[in-house]
């Protein structure tokens, strides 16, 4: 059996899988994603990697395996000198970068029109963090030998092999030129031209695992390590595998909430409302919208007082509707259509789970209006952890088939399928249902009124 690890470090937690041909998962653990606070905020990537070692050790007693892949966040890179050295620690992109920085970045960083890569706040921008860490730190930064994408990082560490790969390199970095498919002016205007390693596809093989990993953690046989994908297009490339067909609409959920698409008009992004184009494993130009929906969702629960545990039903949903109570974005500063907006919840709230699920799927709906889809929307592990969502957004969407694969989880699947993206596809991963939508009363009235006041606050802040 050609059983696959999977790493897949998250913004929210660290999970590693380990799966048979048929993609079913065998084993899995996880482990919160920490950052520490020094010259800046960062993670502590050999804490990290002492997990990974005693994760792999784990999964070898389940089962053995033959091959490995990486997906991590995006927005993240590792800063190496001539001697695989980190020249600086690895930057959590939730660092707020001084005013000043942001004003002489703005100066040099490519068009949106040339990148689509929103000026995002904080860390967001990769390319922003290397543009800080240059002036910041300038000794240091003067070492660099090579600019290792987050994943590909992490396949560094297991392989010794350095590359590169484009759904990393291109998820709103303002280090890619998608229509161009070739790198931003940003790497010469950093001095850094001579750092950007190979580039190689997300399918490809980087190497093997190292011996010296493959001995300590006591697995017999030769092991293959992919180049690694950024999770969001992980998700995407499950359903390129899976169906052969690209005219879909897929909405990744987790930390961050995406609406992706390569059907839709790359003309229509709006940067000021955090529309992008994220990049495919093939190189196509990716449409996206997204928001911090995981992170507002937890905060939503927090401001009401509920636990994330709570149980909610629909006809808690239709209380809020009755009742006219609001969550209007934005409950996280991290970007979203809705940018520098503070959240406020109008009303009463009994159930905190009820109205963040139900304001995710306002937004959700938001971004698809946005983004003009009119094609199918398919959904993952949604339909496992909140089958409501995906109901609501079946009746908030009625010409559109809302279908769900079933994932328990998306992204992980997505890795798994990259590592036989020529081989033939299981039937699991070829079958989907259809979300029957709910039948709230007043909903379409809700979420228009939800809309005109959400955009009224918009026009207030401007």
């Amino acid at each position: 059996m050609a059983n696959c690890f999977i790493l897949d470090i998250g913004k929210t937690n660290i999970k590693a899988y380990l799966l048979d041909e048929q993609a079913q998962i065998l084993w899995q653990q996880n482990t919160p994603n920490q950052s520490y606070e020094a010259q800046y905020r960062y993670f502590d990537v050999d804490a990290i990697w002492q997990w990974v070692i005693e994760a792999l050790t784990t999964a070898v007693t389940v089962a053995p395996f033959t091959k490995i892949n990486v997906s991590t966040h995006g927005a993240c890179a590792a800063l190496l000198d001539k001697n695989g050295q980190l020249v600086l620690p690895v930057m959590d992109y939730e660092q707020t970068i001084p005013q000043d920085v942001n004003q002489a970045y703005g100066n040099i960083r490519d068009d949106f029109s040339q990148t689509f890569s929103p000026d995002l706040p904080m860390g967001l921008n990769l390319g922003r963090q290397l543009y800080w860490q240059k002036h910041s730190h300038p000794a240091a930064f003067s070492r660099v030998d090579c600019v290792l994408p987050y994943a590909q990082y992490w396949v560094w560490r297991l392989t010794g092999v350095k590359c590169a790969e484009i759904t990393s390199l291109g998820c709103h970095t303002d280090l890619w030129l998608p229509q161009q498919n070739k790198p931003s002016s940003l790497w010469k205007k950093l001095s850094l031209e001579h750092a950007l390693p190979p580039i190689k596809a997300a399918y490809d093989v980087a190497g093997n695992l190292l011996p010296g990993i493959r001995q300590a953690v006591k697995l017999d046989q030769e092991c293959q390590v992919f180049c690694g994908v950024h999770d969001s297009n992980a998700g995407f490339a499950r359903y390129i595998y899976s169906l052969q067909n690209t005219n879909l609409t897929l909405i990744s959920t987790g930390t961050w909430v995406l609406c992706m698409s390569l059907s839709l008009p790359q003309h229509g992004l709006d940067p000021d409302r955090d529309m992008l184009a994220n990049i495919s494993v093939h190189s196509q130009v990716l449409p996206c919208a997204k928001f911090m929906g995981g992170r507002e969702f937890e905060r939503i629960c927090a401001q009401v007082g509920s636990p994330l545990e709570q149980s909610f039903k629909v006809h808690d949903l239709q209380q809020l509707i009755d009742q006219q109570v609001y969550a209007l974005p934005s409950f996280s500063q991290s970007g979203g259509p809705f940018m520098g907006l503070k959240g406020q919840i109008i009303g009463d709230a009994n159930n905190g789970k009820a109205l963040a699920t139900l304001y995710l799927a306002l937004m959700i709906d938001y971004e698809l209006t946005l983004l003009g889809a009119h094609n199918d929307i398919v959904l993952g592990s949604s339909a496992v952890k909140n089958p409501l969502l995906c109901a609501l957004l079946a009746q908030l969407r009625p010409s559109q088939k809302v279908l769900l694969s079933g994932d328990l989880a998306t992204t992980v699947i997505g890795a798994w399928s990259l590592t036989r993206w020529h081989q033939d596809v299981p039937e699991s991963l070829q079958t989907f249902s259809q979300a029957s939508a709910l039948s709230l009363r007043g909903l379409i009235a809700y979420r228009d009124n939800w809309v005109q006041l959400a955009e009224s606050r918009i026009r207030v802040a401007s």
